[in-house]
């Protein structure tokens, strides 16, 4: 693994390395694969696509003041590269005359630690207040459950900690992509709401279809719950045939690692996934996430402190009491459809399967992906959802807890070979309602009573209101613009419809599915030229070395 992964840790050393020039592209449709392998056909010179999903960051969490940072003795420092482009981010009146109780602030990278934000669905339409955008700031929050996270309260004693943002000291590695690759800086999340409807939106493109569930968990008619959950997808989910919109988190009902609570479980309908067109058309992927080995029970016990952010607060991560569990179960979409589930967290039978259908059924723990990036076969399309320490989650993670492992996946993934045809997406599932002072467009009415000023009627199934929060979206990639930010409207089906376009000639999941609003993420590739730099960054730092 070392030679072709460059080392399983850190990366020593890291420099802008200059690679042999190869064939420039002038045409991409129908291309074929730039490193031998028998790849399939792309209308792109794209051949791997890789979506790292992180967890609850808005934009202006991530870039409110991008690209200038404070840059306090002590810190990794950021200085922007001449000529960035300017994006839509905090400035002028936005901080100092904010329209919210609260205006906006800088936290700390020793404070990055936060606790959670209130993210559901209706309370982030409420937020956003019609366009206003002036009601972020919490009134009934609870206080942090952890003394060491960082919760603020204003002078009128009010939850505030929703209108901090981070700079370039604490999030520097996501500032340094953005600088040498492609970001956004008009990306939304599909709909409002919570993790959970941020990945099903990822993978299916709709959160509507639910069959059982916990009824306040749902939006629409009464359905029957599904129950403790099952350890066989030949065990079938309740229903009594009415469907349902999924509205708050609970766990998938095929997956053991579930809560076993009656109420906890949720399941869809036998709508296809992105998985199934992809197995439809021979097209090798997998969603690998951490934790999802089991134990010698069976059980998904491993669990980890929060490695990165003890070591910046002066705290040993090896007598750290806080331990965050490495797997959670409802963030794993796909074990909520019976088609694409793994419920007993099966293994590949064998590193030649991985990306293809065996016991396994494309769900894979996040060691598996390096298994089979190793033996020469790494999969069309991976998902990889990192360990709960490390995905960003606000309460559980940290901004740079998550740095570390979107720097050591990337620098991972440019020491391959296939990185000669491969995009990287860093994207987040939703914005655990961070401020963020851009108004998301209203593409998809909806009028229930979990809705809050989302039109007079609803387009479809209710309780689908959107796009929501303006979301961090960042493509690295040889063939990614360089220093580019995209303004044009996009959201999480963008990247659902990249892979239709890229590989499934255009298919469509539904009817009624959001890849058919989506627009395109193409203007911010350039397939032209190949660009043959590097970047390659320190995991704890950020920076370029």
């Amino acid at each position: 693994m070392k030679d072709r992964l460059n080392g399983s840790g850190y990366i020593k050393r890291f420099l802008l390395i200059p690679l042999i020039v190869l064939i420039a592209l002038s045409t991409y449709g129908g291309c074929k694969s730039s490193n031998g392998n028998n790849e399939p056909d792309t209308t792109t010179p794209i051949k791997h696509l890789v979506v790292i999903y992180m967890e609850n960051s808005s934009f202006d969490l991530i870039f409110g003041s991008y690209p200038n940072a404070l840059n306090p003795a002590g810190e990794p420092e950021f200085i922007p590269r001449p000529g960035t482009p300017s994006v839509n981010n905090l400035n002028g009146v936005l901080l100092t005359d904010n329209p919210n109780e609260t205006n906006p602030f800088r936290i700390k990278r020793t404070e990055s630690f936060t606790c959670d934000q209130d993210h559901n669905y209706l309370r982030e339409q409420q937020a956003r207040n019609g366009g206003l955008m002036n009601q972020f700031v919490r009134f009934d929050a609870e206080p942090p459950e952890i003394s060491r996270q960082f919760c603020s309260q204003n002078e009128a004693g009010h939850w505030d900690t929703v209108m901090g943002y981070f700079d370039g000291n604490t999030v520097t590695a996501l500032w340094n992509y953005a600088q040498y690759y492609a970001m956004s800086d008009n990306f939304f999340g599909t709909t409002s709401g919570q993790s959970t409807r941020g990945h099903i939106n990822l993978v299916a493109a709709d959160v509507y279809g639910v069959i059982c569930s916990y009824q306040k968990a749902v939006i629409g008619p009464d359905i029957p719950l599904c129950g403790e959950p099952a350890d066989s997808t030949e065990i079938a989910a309740p229903t009594n045939g009415s469907l349902a919109t999924y509205n708050e988190d609970t766990d998938p009902f095929w997956d053991t690692c579930s809560d076993d609570n009656p109420k906890a479980t949720s399941a869809f309908d036998d709508r296809p996934t992105i998985g199934n067109l992809l197995n439809e058309a021979g097209i090798a992927w997998g969603w690998f996430q951490g934790g999802f080995t089991t134990d010698s029970e069976g059980n998904c016990t491993s669990s980890s402190p929060l490695v990165a952010f003890d070591l910046a607060t002066g705290v040993d991560p090896e007598t750290d009491p806080l331990r965050i569990p490495d797997y959670i179960p409802h963030h794993n979409p796909f074990q909520y459809f019976r088609s694409t589930a793994n419920p007993m967290h099966l293994p590949p039978t064998s590193v030649s399967m991985i990306g293809r259908t065996d016991q396994a059924n494309h769900l894979y723990d996040t060691s598996h992906l390096w298994q089979a990036a190793e033996a020469e076969n790494l999969p069309s399309v991976v998902f990889i959802k990192p360990p709960g320490y490390q995905d960003g989650h606000p309460g559980n993670s940290d901004p740079l807890d998550a740095q570390v492992f979107i720097v050591e996946t990337v620098n991972k993934l440019m020491a391959l070979p296939e990185w000669e045809d491969m995009a990287i997406f860093i994207a987040w599932d939703d914005s655990d309602g961070w401020y963020d002072h851009v108004m998301p467009p209203i593409i998809n009415k909806s009028a229930t009573v979990y809705d809050f000023l989302c039109g007079e009627t609803s387009d479809g199934p209710g309780g689908r209101c959107g796009y929501g929060p303006r979301l961090p979206f960042i493509v690295i990639s040889p063939y990614a613009k360089e220093n580019f930010v995209s303004s044009a409207i996009k959201d999480q089906t963008s990247i659902t419809r990249f892979i239709e376009d890229n590989w499934l000639g255009g298919q469509r999941l539904t009817d009624i599915s959001f890849d058919n609003k989506a627009n395109s993420l193409l203007d911010m590739f350039d397939f032209s030229e190949r660009r043959t730099d590097k970047l390659f960054l320190d995991p704890m730092t950020g920076q370029p070395e």
